[in-house]
Parts: structure tokens; sequence; C-alpha cells
């Protein structure tokens, strides 16, 4: 088997070039680089004008694309990633949303688990996307507080993980016969929780990181048959990739594709789910403090090095600059606030985004 293949995906918004590679023939802005780089002193990184995602994960999106912004594409757009960290599908659904429909949607990345909620903020922050919401709540609380509310799920579930044994020792000394079973009937609770949120009409895709069909296309056809929901057929214009065809869905295998393992299906929902009268709002969402900018501040460049002790978290002087609130910049693309106050800077970059690395 091939080693592990590094891959990143673009910011549009961001008008950045990033690491040079090869294209992911399945993500317009997704490129495979040659060997990888230390993404931790790129300051570039840190401003979200890239996502390290591998390539096989960025599949999801390319499905996504391909049958949702076509046939449902109208105002506004309420789409929920239920399972969203760390962020790879959040922002490339949020730069696919944006491209075909400008301001016109509504993203909620959802994670239950806390400790990967946060990481998720952190990477929702960099991106950028004021459209996106980060929740951080049980499916079942988003299934009976928000019925009928989405117009897309898009669910990259928990599994046993097979398709990452290459790239993550872990999940290989993690592994039991049992484990498939477990998984496939945690991923159905998941599925039965969330659905009364998806409006009917609308469209699951429903993805995991295993080969395993009780995983994959056994739940899908679950969840037609026990929820209510037509297959929507899959196709494969990417055979000659190494792309496989399922019974309901697209398999990506490590090894034969340059990335790792995924599968990816979708269905649309025939069963009659009443309106409810909450709004994304009363999720709580949690705050993300965009890396947006747009504000009156002036705005300050860094060289690399000044840019690497800003990301450190270190103090440093801009003797030149104006006093008070400061965009610093690197290559045009803002890292963050300072606060001049003549003979130094007060750091202002959020401690838990930090680079702990010496730099």
């Amino acid at each position: 088997m091939t080693e592990a293949s590094t891959a990143i995906r673009l910011n549009p918004f961001k008008g950045c070039d990033g690491p040079e590679g090869t294209p992911v023939p399945w993500s317009p802005h997704g490129r495979i680089l040659s060997e990888r780089p230390n993404f931790t002193l790129d300051p570039l990184f840190h401003a979200g004008c890239y996502y390290v995602q591998d390539s096989s994960a960025m599949y999801v999106g390319h499905i996504f694309r391909k049958i949702v912004i076509p046939s449902e594409a109208k105002e506004p757009l309420r789409v929920l990633d239920l399972c969203a960290a760390p962020g790879g599908k959040t922002t490339d659904l949020a730069a696919s949303l944006r491209e075909a429909l400008g301001n016109a949607f509504e993203l909620t990345a959802n994670e239950v688990i806390k400790s990967r909620a946060g990481v998720l903020v952190g990477n929702v922050a960099a991106w950028g996307d004021p459209n996106i919401l980060v929740t951080s709540v049980d499916p079942a609380i988003i299934g009976r507080g928000m019925k009928g509310y989405y117009d897309v799920i898009v669910a990259d579930v928990p599994c046993s993980g097979e398709g990452m044994f290459r790239k993550d020792p872990r999940a290989v000394e993690e592994w039991t016969p049992q484990l498939p079973g477990i998984c496939a009937a945690r991923q159905k609770r998941i599925l039965a929780d969330s659905w009364p949120a998806l409006k009917e009409g609308g469209i699951l895709i429903y993805s995991t990181c295993t080969y395993e069909d009780c995983e994959n296309d056994a739940n899908l056809e679950w969840a037609a048959r026990e929820l209510g929901g037509d297959i929507i057929p899959p196709e494969n214009e990417f055979a000659e990739y190494g792309v496989e065809l399922t019974r309901c869905g697209n398999l990506l295998r490590a090894g034969t594709v340059p990335g790792e393992g995924q599968w990816v299906g979708a269905l649309r929902k025939t069963s009659q789910t009443p309106s409810g009268k909450c709004k994304v709002a009363d999720l709580r969402p949690l705050d993300c403090a965009l890396q947006l900018f747009d504000g009156p501040e002036p705005r300050v460049e860094l060289d690399l090095q000044q840019s690497l002790k800003y990301l450190h978290g270190d103090t440093f002087s801009l003797p030149d600059a104006p006093l008070g609130m400061l965009v610093v910049c690197y290559r045009s693309h803002p890292l963050g606030f300072v606060k001049n106050i003549g003979s130094r800077c007060n750091n202002l970059y959020p401690k838990g985004r930090r680079i702990r690395m010496d730099v």
C-alpha cells in the first residue's frame, strides 16, 4: 500500500494561492501536495487561506455540489453539518454555498463533543464565513427542536474507521470484530434522532470513513426504509481515479485513490415532518470571533518572523504603527488584533489557537 498523501483545499474568498500541488479531480479548490510542509509555520494557514483536508474527504463536498446546488438553489438554503468537527466538510460546504448562492444560506455546524467543538470553532473562525453558526448539542435536541427546518443534512458519522488504518495507527488498535456492528447501531440512532429536523423533500448526505457494508449501504437502505426516503441513485464519473460504485453510493479506498478511505451516499426524504417554531439561534450558537476584520482599525503588515511571534502569543513592538487597536496582516491577509501602546503591542491572538512549538 502506498503512503498517505497530503492535500489542502484553498479558500476561494481569501485570494491566496497557498502551497502548490496537483488538482483533486472532484474538488475545484483541492490540491494534492508532493510532500507535507510544516503548516504550523505558515501564517497563511492560520489566516484561513487554505484548509488541510484529505482528498477523499473532499468527495462529500463533490456530492453536495452535484446533488444539492443544482436542485435546491433557492433562498435561503438551510444546511446542517451534523457531526462537523474538525471543520473540513463545514468549510467546504460554506465555500460551495457562497459561490453558488452568495449570502443566501444558513450553515449550522454541530459537534456534540465539547472538546472537538472547540477545534471546530477555531477552524470556522479562521475560515471567516459569517453564515456559519457553530453549535454543540445532541442530535436528538436538534431533531425535536428544529422540526422541518433544514433543506439539507450532511452526516459524516462516527464509524469503525477502517479507511483511516493507513494514516492513523490508533484506528487499527481500537478496531475489533464487534466494532462495525456497534458503530452501525450508533449511526442509526444519530440518523433517527436528527431526522425530524430535515424537511419533507430535503436531502440527507451520509458518509463514513469505513468500508463496512453495515455502516454504509445497509445503513442508508435502512434509513430509506425505516425513516422514509428515496435513495438518490449514485453515479461514478471518477472511476478512472479509482472511485468505486456501490449499491447506494461511492467508495474510495486508501491505496486505490490518492487519499484515505471514504464512503458517501444520499437520499431524499419522503416522510412528512410538521414544521417547528424554533429558529437556528435557539440552538445557542457558540461564539467564533470570526476573522473578518471589516472594521475601521488600521492594518499593519508583518514579516514572516513577526507573524510567527504574533501567532505564538509573544509581545513585540511596532514603533512606526499608530497607537490603539490594529489588525496585523501577513501578505495582506489578516491574522488578528493587537493593541499598540507605544513601547509594546498587547497580543490579542486567542490563547487556545496559539502556536505551541518554538518559533
